[in-house]
């Protein structure tokens, strides 16, 4: 997902403008977690940007996106990018459990 969100409406509030976007964020996650996973991977990972413009963004972390967004709110920003790419990943082992 590659998308610029405009969080000006002119029926809809601020607010639930942004909760609409989080509830999309959301179900985009879950629907890609819920695909099938290819052989030899453990889980889906996402790398995420996160920016106010395609240009701007910077990588951060899946649990940082509603954070971001509510930072963009408080500062009354009109739009945002969001950029996540679900990619396969395999689980690595503790390093506490190698050292016995």
């Amino acid at each position: 997902m590659k998308k610029t969100f405009e969080l000006t409406h002119p029926k809809i509030k601020l607010a639930r403008r942004v909760d609409a976007v989080k509830h999309e964020l959301k179900k985009y996650l879950k629907r890609e977690r819920n695909k099938t996973l290819p052989t030899g991977a453990d889980y889906w990972d996402f790398d995420c940007k996160f920016g106010n413009t395609e240009a701007e963004a910077e990588p951060v972390h899946v649990s940082q996106l509603n954070k971001l967004i509510d930072k963009t709110q408080e500062q009354n920003l009109t739009s945002f990018y969001v950029e996540i790419l679900a990619k396969p990943a395999v689980r690595k082992a503790n390093d506490l459990f190698d050292e016995e």
